[in-house]
């Protein structure tokens, strides 16, 4: 690899980012100064712009991973009472469950395929079935295979049943469109280190204003309680604990970028050519993709291990490492995969560069072709 590039990361988060991204991080902040505070203010509106959500919904920062965001959001909107219905076709669905029950949520699980996406007639008759669930959480896009579960079509249904539901739209947010005028939902998740591509280290959770009231009391957790981080940011624009500062700058500064890009649409369009660059390219090379490309999300794509008895992982990661890219292991239980993100501040050339490490990474184990 060359010794004076860094190696391209080809995940679904932590992903590259651009030199303004990392150079914004070379301040240090004070935590209740002014002018980060300002800055606080500034990335809660441009977040609430990208799900044109100002009339319908807050926006709550939180610190950590964005797991911890989702925990938050569970624990936060459910009551302790609360049914929760969550819809099952990977690897991020079935934290979703773990979490909803360690949070002491009574938590149903609703198993789908992990090669397809989740019905919402299902969900309808499922909810019909039983009048105690609650809420329904889902996975927007399902990193685990690459999945894209559909927003609309399952927020319909819970908006019919009189369900509230909570979207963990952690890989798609900023890339794939939402648009909080058109779906209903009480809560949805994303993170710093995503499609925004800023770096991790924070999440933010979109609360309906109309079930704000309703939350209060709710968590357990006095860290992870997002009501009340709602209410001391509302009166003091300041974090209630000491925030990851470097974190919220660098943040500030991709999404200055990302709106010079043209936003959301102008995301999408990059990551979906950084798609069919990826895919035709590993195409030639003899790969075959796990998902159907009619529900394939341009986030990330599992493609099929090599066939040849001398592929192993590990070595093909470390080898396409050596090449500068790194990829990312397979998540599925049944057959041997691995994956490759779409996302970052990359574009078609590192797309092309990124195939021809991976064929040089074939010639260098001996594999004549990445056939399954």
């Amino acid at each position: 690899m060359n010794p004076y590039r860094e190696a391209i990361l080809l995940t679904p988060g932590p992903l590259t980012t651009s030199l303004r991204t990392k150079l914004a991080m070379l301040r240090d902040w004070g935590s209740w100064d002014s002018d980060f505070i300002a800055i606080t203010a500034r990335v809660r509106k441009s977040l609430l712009d990208v799900v044109h959500g100002h009339d319908s919904h807050v926006v709550v920062p939180l610190q950590g991973s964005g797991t911890f965001s989702v925990e938050a959001a569970v624990a936060t909107v459910v009551p302790r009472d609360g049914h929760v219905l969550v819809l099952d076709n990977g690897a991020y669905c079935k934290r979703a469950a773990k979490l909803s029950t360690l949070m002491g949520r009574r938590t149903t699980i609703a198993a789908f395929d992990e090669a397809a996406a989740v019905c919402p007639e299902a969900l309808s008759k499922q909810l019909e079935q039983d009048p105690t669930i609650t809420h329904v959480v889902m996975i927007h896009c399902e990193t685990g295979a690459g999945v894209l579960n559909p927003l609309q079509a399952v927020a319909d249904v819970c908006q019919r049943h009189g369900k509230g539901l909570i979207v963990d739209a952690m890989s798609s947010f900023a890339a794939l469109e939402i648009d909080a005028r058109s779906i209903h939902f009480d809560a949805l998740i994303a993170a710093s280190g995503k499609c925004l591509e800023g770096v991790p280290g924070m999440g933010f959770v979109f609360i309906r204003k109309q079930i704000l009231p309703s939350c209060e009391g709710n968590n357990t957790s006095l860290a992870m309680d997002l009501y009340d981080q709602y209410q001391y940011m509302e009166k003091t624009g300041q974090w209630r604990f000491t925030p990851p500062t470097h974190v919220m700058v660098a943040l500030a500064e991709a999404i200055a970028q990302f709106e010079e890009e043209g936003g959301q649409p102008a995301r999408l369009a990059r990551y979906q050519n950084n798609y069919q660059t990826l895919t035709n390219g590993m195409g030639e090379l003899g790969f075959k993709v796990f998902l159907d490309s009619a529900i394939q999300a341009p986030i990330i794509v599992t493609f099929h291990a090599p066939g040849s008895p001398r592929y192993e992982f590990k070595k093909f990661y470390e080898t396409a490492k050596k090449n500068g890219f790194i990829l990312y292991p397979g998540k599925l239980t049944q057959i041997e995969t691995f994956r490759v993100g779409c996302i970052g501040a990359i574009g078609q050339v590192e797309m092309k560069q990124a195939v021809h490490a991976i064929q040089l990474t074939l010639q260098d184990m001996g594999i004549p072709t990445g056939a399954p």
